[in-house]
């Protein structure tokens, strides 16, 4: 697949790889070079936020079709993402 999207990171997503172990950092990874392909859902009451899911981790991030730039806001556990 030809992905033409600029992707970058905040510090906070950056960070939150970091943390994990080498699987972890790959299948995140792996799912972020993906996109915008994945398991991606608008996030409702949201404006351009979307959710991009990696089993038990939650990607949410901003895109923009008009520049291709897709930027990962946050990263963080099922449970926490969304707080």
């Amino acid at each position: 697949m030809n992905n033409s999207y600029n992707i970058s990171l905040t510090k906070k997503a950056e960070k939150f790889i970091k943390k994990q172990n080498r699987d972890t950092q790959k299948r995140i990874i792996k799912a972020i070079i993906e996109l915008p392909e994945g398991d991606v859902k608008k996030l409702k009451g949201m404006d351009e936020i979307y959710r991009l899911r990696v089993g038990d981790f939650r990607v949410l991030f901003e895109k923009n079709d008009k520049e291709l730039m897709i930027i990962i806001v946050e990263i963080g556990n099922r449970g926490q993402i969304y707080k």
